[in-house]
Parts: C-alpha cells; structure tokens; sequence
C-alpha cells in the first residue's frame, strides 16, 4: 500500500505515474481531499477524467476501487445491501424437512453475515487490509433527491444501518469521489460535505500531453493533427461534444487503420469513434471536415 502523497506536486506525480495528466488546480483539490479525509465532488462535461481520477487513485494507492454507479430509481436500499433470498428459501425447506427447527434460531442464521450481499456503500465501510478503499459514486446527478438526502447523512457519518443487524461505521473512512455530468443540479447540502472541482476540457498542450501517455504508439504529429481537429469539433455547434475519452478512442481507432496523418476521407470514415450523434456526423461529415482539419492545421502551424 502506496502512503498518501504529502504535497501537491506529489499528487500530481502520483497521478502522471498513471496516465492520468491533470492541471495544479485538480492535483490542488485532489491532494487536499486525501489529506482532509473529505469528499471531492468532481462536475463536469462527459467524458474530461472525471472518473478516471477515481481509477487512478486507487491504483496509484494500491486501494481497492469501489464503485456506485447511479441511476435514476436508485434507493438506499440496493446501494448498501441486500438479503440473499433464494439462500435463505433454500435454508428454510431444508429445515422444514428436517423437523423441529428453533424458529429463533433459524431466524437469527437467516438474517446474519452468511446471507447478506454487500453493495458498493456496505463495502466501502468494512474494513480492508490494503487500507480504505477508494468509492467512486459515479453520476450522483442521474439520481433522486430522496436518496442525495441519504448519500448526506451516509457520507456526514461513514455509517450505514441494517435493521436486522443493527449500524455498521467504518473504522477508517474511505476515499470518497463523487461526479456529476451536471444533467441537473446537485442539492447544495451535499456539495458543502466535500470540496468541489469543475473538470473543463484540457487546452491544447495538456490535451495532446493527455494522449501521448494513454496511446503512447501515437506519433506526435498525428497526436497535435486529432487534438486540434478534436478541439475545432468543440467549437461548432453540436449536441454533444466530444470529450477526452473520444479522442483518445478515435486515436486508438487511427493506429488500428494504420494512419500516419489526417485525410477529410480518414476522418469521414471514422467520425463515428469521436461523435455519437447522427445529426452531429450529418453536420460534419464532408466540406465541412475539410474546413476543420485545414484550420487544425493552420493552428499547428502558427505554434510551431
């Protein structure tokens, strides 16, 4: 088990040493939630790192990754635990056809640990030998505000409630990061539990330093030509723009093609890999690749 960095810039490096390249700002936050031991909420678009902090962290820790991944319809309930129903029938014919069974007793095994089927909540508050574990609670937006007010009281206490066996607290909190695609807005009670960070798209350099570490088979030349194309896409008007995860696929895409430059053929075949919209590939498939990949080009050329 790796020992919790003890200045930003180890944090930083700590999280280069896994691919993943953040600007001060989140390296900032990040170091302060593991050292304050409070929640990070990270928000914003789809697809800029928020998740993959989380995965970082933990491996970079060398702590288990626990996620909740919300939904809406989501309840307390099936985040934190559930009876192993079939089992316990099972239990109960089997004692039936054996006769006398204590009702005490056979009511006391049913409701124990043998039965109980942890959730990610549940597991993140039991103890682990590698150390607190790492609970990524993952599109908390896509939920309810009934279970936002439990994720409250949850995190204010690191403990959870099972009526039959009674209040469950961890003994060493886990490393708690929420995320939000901000599909709405998260009640501000909760965000005043941690310390919050916006995730923006990365500029330009950082970007393209983002897909050298995650596809390392990518030349610089072909890397600069999708990040700026990348980046001309976010500037038109489209439904969804792409975000990091995207062009780190439509790279992984090209080396599978074998590509060694963008051509507006290239990128027409393939735009399927950075956008995930028809209307937005209808909008941009043709001419109009042209005229983004010439200007990507342009760009280049004036840092150059």
């Amino acid at each position: 088990m790796t020992q919790l960095p003890t200045s930003i810039d180890d944090t930083i490096t700590l999280l280069n040493g896994q691919g993943y390249i953040c600007e001060r700002g989140l390296g900032t936050v990040a170091f302060l939630a593991l050292t304050l031991g409070k929640p990070l909420f990270l928000e914003g678009e789809a697809g800029v790192g928020k998740t993959e902090i989380a995965k970082a962290i933990a491996a970079a820790l060398g702590r288990r990754l626990i996620r909740l991944q919300c939904y809406e319809g989501l309840d307390a309930a099936s985040a934190i635990y559930e009876w192993n129903f079939a089992a316990q029938m099972i239990a109960i014919r089997t004692a039936e056809a054996a006769g006398g069974a204590d009702r005490k007793a056979l009511q006391d095994e049913l409701f124990s640990q043998d039965y109980l089927i942890r959730r990610p909540l549940l597991e993140a508050m039991e103890p682990h030998a590698e150390g607190p574990p790492v609970l990524l609670i993952d599109e908390v937006d896509r939920t309810d505000e009934p279970f936002e007010a439990f994720l409250l009281e949850a995190l204010s206490d690191f403990q959870v409630t099972i009526p039959e066996l009674g209040t469950i607290r961890a003994q060493e909190p886990p490393i708690v990061i929420l995320t939000s695609n901000r599909t709405r807005e998260v009640h501000d009670a909760l965000k005043r539990r941690c310390l919050y960070h916006w995730v923006d798209y990365p500029e330009y350099e950082r970007e393209v330093e983002i897909l050298r570490a995650r596809v390392p088979e990518c030349t610089a030349a072909l890397s600069a030509e999708i990040v700026a194309f990348v980046q001309g896409l976010r500037g038109q008007d489209l439904f969804k723009n792409p975000g990091v995860a995207e062009t780190v696929d439509w790279a992984r895409c090209l080396i599978a093609l074998d590509a060694v430059s963008l051509s507006p053929e290239m990128v027409s075949d393939t735009l399927g890999a950075v956008l995930k919209y028809q209307d937005d590939i209808a909008k941009i498939a043709g001419s109009e690749a042209s005229r983004i990949l010439d200007d990507a080009r342009a760009s280049i050329a004036s840092l150059e």
